[in-house]
């Protein structure tokens, strides 16, 4: 039986912060099977989580001085909440896990503590149907474990609520910034060639910045203001910041370095990046339902892409102008 330690290494945390950054993370992950925190009895709690290294390394670092055992399913390096809704994290995976890791013959007790957030992959009367382990539902929050296991594995209203706070909107920016990389540099190149090739080099210089700052809005500046931009649309938000930053980088530069088809393509393109690049946020919240994310994509991105275009259109009749 693996037996792993609850206290976290240099090379664990090295590993999170290079996740964050999007750096190997698709393949972020531990062999999924039964381990020993500590010295564990029969009777000893059983909790599952994902194959997820981030997830593993949550859960076990916040059970440094108890005995457990950790039941870790193959969701293929998705965290928990995104891995139950691929299904991943699920039923059939985790009745394959119990039998294929002789869970019964390593407790005596046949319970199992599952996160919250993995509740909608798993059918828990099928598991204890087929395996006669039950399951009970501790927290959201891997951190609220200890509380959760020295109140007789009762969960408590706080324990059940899901939060979005500035720091937790904030640790998401740096992968969608790596993600973003490739294709702003992309657009940003074509861009530049085009802004300068029918208006000068002066005048692709500010497309190209103009764009860095559109996608950096979206990207960071919305997630972080998310609260306080109004609507309820991810995308309607993004474009306000979208349309809060042209309007600052307008009024910023030399007014000669602008004609009139510059800047209304300028302001009627922009916001749409940002929009998109907020959009994608959607996934990432406990603000959004799966069927309200369906509907505004079917609204949100026709209109990006009607803005582009029209945007495209006017350089071009300006410059035939």
């Amino acid at each position: 039986m693996p037996q792993i330690a609850a206290t976290l290494t240099l090379s664990d945390r090295l590993g999170t912060w290079k996740a964050r950054w999007g750096i190997g993370r698709m393949n972020y992950m531990v062999p999924p099977g039964l381990y020993a925190i500590g010295t564990p009895t029969p009777d000893d709690p059983v909790l599952v989580t994902a194959n997820y290294k981030m997830s593993y390394d949550i859960i076990r670092s916040v059970l440094t001085g108890r005995n457990a055992w950790l039941l870790v399913l193959e969701t293929y390096g998705i965290n928990v909440w995104c891995a139950a809704g691929k299904g991943t994290f699920g039923t059939e995976e985790l009745v394959r896990r119990i039998r294929t890791s002789n869970l019964a013959k390593a407790v005596s007790h046949r319970r199992l503590i599952l996160p919250i957030l993995g509740a909608p992959g798993v059918a828990a009367y099928e598991v204890t149907r087929q395996t006669g382990f039950s399951i009970r539902y501790a927290a959201i929050r891997a951190g609220d474990i200890p509380k959760y296991l020295d109140n007789s594995m009762m969960t408590t209203a706080e324990m059940r609520e899901q939060t979005f706070t500035l720091r937790e909107r904030a640790v998401l920016i740096p992968v969608e910034l790596v993600m973003a990389l490739k294709p702003t540099a992309i657009v940003t190149a074509a861009l530049f060639a085009l802004g300068a090739m029918l208006y000068g080099i002066q005048i692709g210089l500010i497309t190209v910045f103009a764009y860095l700052g559109a996608v950096i809005s979206g990207i960071a500046l919305a997630p972080l203001l998310l609260p306080w931009l109004p609507g309820r649309s991810f995308a309607f938000k993004g474009a306000l910041i979208g349309l809060a930053w042209i309007a600052a980088f307008y009024l910023l530069t030399p007014g000669q370095w602008w004609n009139g088809p510059v800047a209304v393509a300028t302001f009627v393109a922009l916001p749409a990046v940002s929009a998109f690049y907020t959009l994608n946020f959607t996934g990432c919240t406990p603000f959004t339902s799966r069927s309200g994310v369906k509907k505004e994509m079917r609204v949100a991105i026709p209109a990006m892409g009607i803005a582009l275009i029209a945007s495209v259109f006017i350089l071009a009749i300006g410059k035939l102008l």
